[in-house]
């Protein structure tokens, strides 16, 4: 027990890679993918997830507005269990 408790502990590493994202060439590889089937016939329609610019500052202002709504719904629940307490204490 006393030689672990002053023994001081080494860092832990990890083997992390960064990963780099090219949106230019992402887009062309997307493009020549489409061309490449509209020329040979075929239509995909299969989803195909993307940003939507703007679409982060809508989400929070949602979860805002949820937020919002969640802590008027407690602060009437608080006030209503009060008053049951209060009648129930009172008589």
């Amino acid at each position: 027990m006393l030689p672990k408790f002053f023994r001081t502990y080494q860092h832990k590493q990890f083997t992390y890679t960064p990963l780099y994202y090219n949106r230019q060439k992402e887009e062309l590889e997307e493009r020549i993918k489409r061309i490449e089937n509209e020329l040979q016939g075929e239509t995909s329609k299969e989803y195909k997830p993307g940003i939507i610019k703007g679409s982060f500052k809508h989400l929070h202002s949602m979860r805002k507005r949820n937020n919002r709504a969640s802590t008027l719904r407690l602060i009437i629940i608080v006030i209503i269990l009060l008053t049951l307490v209060y009648y129930l204490f009172s008589l």
